[in-house]
Order: structure tokens, then sequence, then C-alpha cells
């Protein structure tokens, strides 16, 4: 069995790793906060499913790969298949935040947009690991896969969480450290899974080196980060609190498209009766 190493560059890998996924959660909370007050809410949901699934999870895995090596192995990656991983990150983290915001934060929502987002998470994982192409027989451990699938499914379902529930910017920082943390683990998990042995039967593998692939990836991604960040990550917004609102009618505070539609309507009806009644002074001698 060949010697498999996760920290070729010590701690950078990781520790950027676990930054990235940090500043991809926050993002992502902060949007689903703005995507809970304003009625418009489906271009915040998909900016926030960029930042996680994107940055939170995808730049977050190959920043690690950077870090992966195994001694006496050939390591090259499919580009396709890298890019394809990406777009899953994506799409699967949408459809759990679509799933909560939809169904207002169902449990049965949660459950399901968690095991869909958290299985996809998984997929996305080995997808990546499937892109690396090497001249060493790789395998995997099953019921190690079978944790770090475990991990991401209650990872994903917390995430869920925090998006429907979290306010302020405090508390979507510690969110963003608990997410940042849950993802990472899983990742490592899931890479403590393989094992790599010599074959006779294998070839030098084709593709694209890590450098040449996953760097200009990575930082385009990062430099799309960093701009979000600066925009959505570090503001507050304001939500109206409807619980406080006593007495009244919580749509006079926080009004819906339909009810303004039936204002307009009111005050055009209003004007209109107000120019076609007759003028009383009209009348006076």
């Amino acid at each position: 069995m060949l010697q498999i190493d996760q920290f070729t560059y010590g701690w950078l890998t990781p520790g950027l790793g676990y930054l990235m996924s940090v500043i991809g959660s926050l993002i992502a909370l902060r949007c689903m906060v703005r995507a809970r007050a304003n009625p418009h809410r489906r271009g915040w949901i998909i900016t926030a499913a960029i930042a996680l699934g994107g940055t939170g999870v995808w730049v977050m895995h190959f920043i690690a790969m950077l870090g992966f090596s195994v001694r006496g192995a050939t390591i090259r990656y499919n580009v396709p298949i890298t890019l394809i991983s990406a777009v899953l990150a994506v799409v699967v983290v949408w459809i759990g935040l679509s799933l909560v915001v939809r169904l207002r934060g169902a449990t049965s929502a949660l459950l399901s947009g968690g095991a869909v987002t958290g299985l996809g998470v998984a997929g996305m994982h080995y997808a990546g690991m499937y892109a690396m192409k090497s001249d060493v027989s790789m395998h995997y451990d099953p019921w190690v896969v079978l944790g770090s699938i475990v991990i991401a499914v209650v990872a994903a379902t917390a995430a869920l969480w925090f998006a429907l529930h979290i306010h302020g910017v405090p508390a979507a920082v510690g969110s963003a450290m608990i997410m940042g943390m849950a993802v990472c683990g899983m990742h490592y998990t899931g890479m403590y899974a393989m094992h790599a042995n010599m074959s006779d039967h294998m070839v030098m593998p084709s593709g694209a080196q890590a450098n040449q692939l996953l760097t200009p990836l990575i930082i385009s991604v990062s430099m799309v980060t960093i701009l979000l960040f600066l925009q959505v990550g570090t503001t507050e917004v304001s939500e109206p609190d409807l619980t406080r609102i006593q007495g009244q009618q919580a749509s006079r505070y926080w009004p819906s498209s339909e009810s303004r539609i039936e204002d307009r309507y009111r005050e055009r009806a209003y004007d209109d009766y107000t120019r076609s009644a007759p003028d009383p002074h009209h009348h006076r001698r």
C-alpha cells in the first residue's frame, strides 16, 4: 500500500480551504437574510447557492486537493468532470434552499432538502475524486465512505436550518464557522477512505496537472467570492419583525404584492370618484 499525504504543504491547504468554506457559508447566510426580506427572492437564493456550493464546498474541496499526493504516483485531472462537479455542488445547494424557502421551513422540507443537498455534496466530492486520474490503483473503504455521506447529510440539514433562522452578522459568522468545520470534516473523512496500491496494468494518466487546472479555477472563483463578501457579507439587513405587531394586521406593515395592487386600485377608484363628484361650492349663490 502506497503512502498518501493529505498535507503536502503542511497546514496551508487545509487552513486556506477552511477559510474559503467559512467565507462562502457566510455569504450564503447573508444572502438568505435578504431572500427572506425580499419578495423577489430568486436571485438571492441563486447567489447563496453559488456562494455555498461553489465556494463553501467546491473550492474548499479542490484547495485541499492541491495538498493531496501519493508517493511515487502521477496525478492528473479530467477537466470536464471537474467542471461538472462544480455545477453539481451549486445545483444541489440551490434545490435544498429552494425547498426550505418555498415550504417555509417545514420539518419535511428541511429533512428532504438536507438529504438531497447532502447526497449531492457527497456526490460532488466523489465526482471530483473520480476526475482525479493516476497510474496507481485506488480504492475506498465503504464504511468510511458511508460515514462521510452521513456527515454531508447532517451538515447540509444544519446549513439549511441556519439559512432560515440566522439573523445578524455575529450569529452568521459563528454559524459559518460551524458549517466550514462540517464541510472540511466531510472532505477529509472521505479522503481517509482512499487507499492506493501499485498495479501492473495501469498506464500513464492523461489530463491536466493540479496547478494547471485547479489554481486558475480557484483564483477565479475566489475573486468573485471576495467581491460578494464585500457587498453582502458584513452588512446588516433590516427584517420586519411581525411578532411584535399587536392589534394590527401584519399585511399593513409588510404588504404582499397582491395587497399593494389592491391598494393601488382603491386609490385609483377614490381619485376617479372625487373627480366625478359635483363641487359643493359650485351651487352657492
